[in-house]
């Protein structure tokens, strides 16, 4: 099993799992941390592809609540259905009696004839002619400290004021820090970088909290840097839908995603 970017660890029972939140997983201000919610997302899949032996075809999660630094979730895998090719799978990431992320997946893998993409890459400078991405808030720990992200198309933090992107998109490379490898744990935390795309969707320092996130594995394959193409199809009411393809660095279509948010307007660093 491959190194992960979060604490997973194993229990007794093959279908329990629980992950220690520390602030290297969290993110929000000072006194006010919570854990990212792709790293919610993620390791559930982590904890339902290795109760299920089988790698992950798609997953989408709901987010109920937050979980807190020094707190652990407990992450309870149920497998009703586990067919020759298949499983379809649920989970429960819970912390005591509070449940914070809902997923339910299907896994699986079958020898077929056919492997094409019809989702193109953007072409975009490679990561190393792009800028790097600083937090707006200047952060030094939690996820975004341990991630590195390069703007290929749109702007962060306070520069994106007065500077909307007219189609709604922004592309960015992003590749973790630590030597890990690329897997459907890591693409899940990446998958959650779309409401990085309302700022610049909308011309502010904006972002949001997650209600849900899908993501949908094509083909992972090796790959240091993902191309995260990101796309805000709608704000309205008060809450955005947005969708992702990430693609490895030849252009190959790994996985796609998608969620709805609660848009976050930040006028200063103390916002959240």
């Amino acid at each position: 099993m491959s190194k992960l970017f979060f604490d997973l660890q194993a229990t007794h029972n093959p279908h329990r799992w629980y992950l220690p939140i520390t602030p290297e997983i969290c993110v929000g201000p000072t006194g006010n941390q919570f854990m990212f919610g792709g790293v919610g997302m993620a390791s559930a899949v982590a904890a339902l592809e290795r109760t299920a032996g089988r790698p992950l075809i798609w997953a989408t999660a709901q987010y109920l609540g937050y979980a807190r630094p020094g707190s652990v979730v407990d992450i309870d895998v149920w497998t009703p259905v586990e067919g020759k090719y298949n499983t379809q799978a649920r989970s429960i990431s819970h912390v005591d009696d509070k449940e914070i992320i809902s997923v339910s997946a299907a896994l699986g893998a079958r020898e077929s004839p056919f492997d094409s993409q019809w989702v193109e890459a953007p072409v975009v400078p490679k990561p190393e002619a792009c800028p790097v991405r600083h937090h707006w808030r200047g952060s030094e720990e939690g996820v975004h400290s341990r991630m590195d992200v390069r703007f290929a198309k749109g702007r962060s933090g306070f520069d994106r004021d007065g500077a909307a992107e007219p189609d709604g998109r922004t592309i960015l490379w992003a590749r973790p820090k630590d030597d890990l490898a690329i897997d459907a744990a890591m693409l899940a935390v990446m998958a959650d970088f779309v409401p990085q795309g309302v700022g610049n969707a909308l011309g502010r320092n904006a972002g949001g909290n997650s209600l849900d996130n899908t993501l949908r594995i094509r083909r992972i394959v090796p790959t240091q840097w993902v191309l995260c193409d990101i796309r805000i199809s709608g704000v309205a009411g008060g809450f955005a839908h947005g969708s992702m393809s990430l693609f490895a660095e030849s252009g190959e279509l790994m996985a796609t995603a998608s969620q709805s948010l609660i848009v976050r307007v930040r006028e200063s660093a103390e916002d959240r």
